[in-house]
């Protein structure tokens, strides 16, 4: 699931939305999040919809709260996505002035970096 925002949007609000599409969870999955989404609305989301909210706090935090470290590391794997992805000038540059191609030009590119793995 993803979601096309404008550049000067802030990730966690657009974020909230996607996880409330997602709706309730079963078992506590974890949700590995960037500290762009650290912020309690975000998390208190993720807890009432059943999700287990694996992100380090801010460092100015007065009350810092514990996060599995171990897990957290995974995150690297959408990071590494991430910049396969702007191996692509296309994507990287953002040439479509359409959101639908330039959708389609996303889902491209993850095929072709699927069959490349």
């Amino acid at each position: 699931m993803l979601s096309l925002t404008p550049g000067q949007w802030g990730d966690a609000p657009e974020g909230r939305q996607l996880l409330g599409q997602l709706g309730e969870q079963q078992g506590a999955p974890a949700l590995l999040m960037d500290r762009a989404y650290e912020g309690d609305p975000t998390r208190d989301l993720a807890a009432v919809l059943g999700w287990l909210a694996v992100v380090p706090p801010l460092r100015h935090r007065s009350n810092p709260w514990k996060y599995d470290r171990e897990r957290y590391k995974e995150r690297n794997i959408v990071e590494r996505l991430f910049g396969r992805l702007k191996r692509f000038r296309h994507l990287a540059t953002r040439y479509d002035k359409l959101d639908a191609l330039f959708l389609g030009f996303i889902h491209l590119a993850l095929i072709f970096d699927n069959l490349s793995q």
